[in-house]
């Protein structure tokens, strides 16, 4: 398939190779670097940039000299959105990407569909449910704002060959295609994909479940109206009746996800007319079109026992995997940069201790697992492999087109949401009532119109990056910011005197704010904690507990 001209040419053009840096002299970086990064997919880069954000200094190996140039992850989540906004690139991916809210659940033959569903019921949100876009597009977007991060720095065509852990420095040995080198960093961060060289050169492996199915994912460019949503087959005539699934990219470029079952010959799976005849099957024999990537994955729900090895830390698929549907994988990805960069950066600078860094395995294994656990249920719903399984997947699917209580049991992959960090050690139990139910201590934050002296439109523009402590003032109760510890920034809501001007009453909604109402959020916009009034010194200890100590 890959040797047809067309398809060549396309991977061609999208792949544009990069001046490698030569290796410093004498074989060895003069000075040891805070923090190397290696693999410079969107977790990679993501992970430079908000290490950036934070001020502090990484160099990014990469094997390769480009970019990836095939689609893979497609569907970037709101919760992405809004940390990639934080770097600088998500508008640009919002005006190239295609914005969804909808997704559609069809069954068999039947030409409307079972029922709809709306992944963002909350709306006067910044971000839609999902935007897809080529991986290859939002790591371009990646690349081009690290080249305006100073503290960043890309080495393309430099891949690891060694990693030694050591009491006070990691020390990693590259080769380049012009020789090789060492380099010392105080952390080495693995974001370098599913086959991860470093975990293998530390003798590392995955924990978990590799399921009996197989899909064929198909990238084509084709003409075409249907609407910016995602449609979900269950039973799907043009595949033999098994499932498939339906997304619209950028370009005119659209995905079908093939279910092929386990016992495959994947030679064949993957022979040009083969594949035809399945596209054929679902766009009709007269619509012209060309293919930008092909490939058949295997169901995996699998993780590392611990993302932390002292000096090394794993991130996205190096630290776990899961299947394609729910779009969990890179999105579970960049939620790992968002919760370790904040955190590695206050251990480097002095203002937390080393044990920080463990609650990042404590919090982001607890994703993990919910993401496996949601995907591996998704897959054996999909998927079901005993006569029992299938005939409760079948009473469900004839059910839910009538029943509202049985579309709740349809699983088409439950998609990504942001994980609640509740029962994390970091985070402060609330110690007071609260009506609101989503927005408990260790959730993450909900976005709001606002208008802000500084002009910012949306709430999660002022939070972010600080521990930020917001504020719904109460002329009876006056604040005392210098009661405050330094790393607090206090923000007030409530007034046309204070520092936001909650302009449709949305942020008092979401977030039961009356008056007194105070809330700490940490530098990942997750909420630490939350009272009914102003306390310095209770709002003091939950950062200290928030820092690790």
């Amino acid at each position: 398939m890959a040797g047809t001209s067309k398809f060549a040419e396309a991977l061609q053009r999208r792949a544009p190779r990069r001046t490698y840096p030569i290796p410093p002299a004498g074989g060895r970086d003069p000075e040891p670097i805070p923090v190397v990064i290696v693999g410079a997919g969107p977790i990679g880069l993501s992970m430079a940039g908000e290490l950036a954000n934070h001020g502090v200094p990484s160099v990014l190996l990469d094997r390769d000299n480009t970019s990836n140039h095939r689609s893979r992850a497609v569907c970037w989540s709101k919760r992405s959105l809004e940390i990639l906004d934080r770097l600088g690139v998500a508008a640009g991916m919002l005006a190239k990407g295609v914005t969804w809210n909808i997704g559609k659940v069809y069954c068999g033959d039947a030409p409307e569909p079972l029922y709809a569903f709306d992944l963002l019921p909350l709306k006067d949100q910044q971000f839609p449910a999902f935007t897809n876009l080529q991986q290859y597009y939002t790591q371009e977007f990646l690349v081009d704002a690290l080249s305006h991060q100073t503290p960043a720095e890309i080495r393309w065509g430099h891949a690891v060959t060694g990693v030694v852990p050591r009491t006070e420095f990691v020390e990693v040995q590259i080769e380049t295609p012009t020789g090789g080198y060492r380099i010392q960093c105080e952390y080495l961060i693995a974001a370098d994909g599913a086959y991860s060289p470093i975990r293998g050169m530390l003798g590392l492996d995955f924990e978990g479940r590799t399921f009996e199915d197989n899909f064929l994912i198909v990238d084509f460019r084709m003409p075409g109206t249907l609407p910016a949503e995602r449609r979900f087959f269950f039973n799907a005539p043009f595949n033999q009746g098994r499932t498939a699934l339906i997304h619209r990219q950028p370009d005119d470029v659209w995905r079908l996800d093939f279910q092929l079952g386990w016992n495959i010959d994947r030679e064949a799976a993957l022979n040009e007319t083969e594949v035809t005849k399945k596209v054929r099957a679902v766009i009709g024999p007269e619509v012209e079109f060309e293919y930008e990537w092909i490939s058949i994955y295997t169901f995996q729900c699998r993780r590392m026992q611990r993302f932390v090895h002292d000096r090394v830390i794993f991130a996205g698929d190096s630290a776990h995997l899961v299947s394609p549907f729910g779009a969990r994988g890179a999105n579970g990805g960049i939620q790992d940069v968002d919760n370790l960069a904040w955190k590695l950066a206050r251990v480097l600078a002095g203002h937390a201790p080393r044990t920080l860094l463990q609650s990042y395995d404590i919090e982001r294994i607890h994703a993990a697992d919910e993401n496996l656990r949601n995907s591996s249920r998704a897959t054996d719903f999909m998927a079901p492999k005993t006569l029992m399984e299938t005939a409760f997947r079948d009473a469900v699917l004839e059910l839910a087109a009538e029943f509202p209580f049985a579309r709740a049991l349809v699983n088409s992959g439950r998609l990504s949401v942001p994980c609640s960090l509740e029962h994390s050690p970091l985070i402060t139990p609330d110690q007071t009532e609260f009506i609101t139910p989503g927005l408990w201590p260790g959730t993450v934050a909900l976005d709001a119109p606002i208008r802000s002296r500084n002009g910012k439109q949306w709430l999660m523009h002022e939070l972010g990056r600080e521990f930020v402590c917001l504020h719904f003032t109460d002329p009876r109760m006056p604040t005392n910011a210098d009661a405050l510890s330094p790393g607090i920034i206090l923000k007030t809501i409530g007034s046309d005197d204070d520092d936001i001007i909650d302009s449709q009453g949305l942020v008092a909604a979401r977030y039961d704010g009356q008056p007194g109402t105070t809330v700490l959020f940490r530098p990942d916009q997750h909420v630490a904690a939350r009272w009914r009034t102003f306390d310095p010194s209770a709002i003091n200890v939950a950062l200290r507990r928030s820092l690790g100590y």
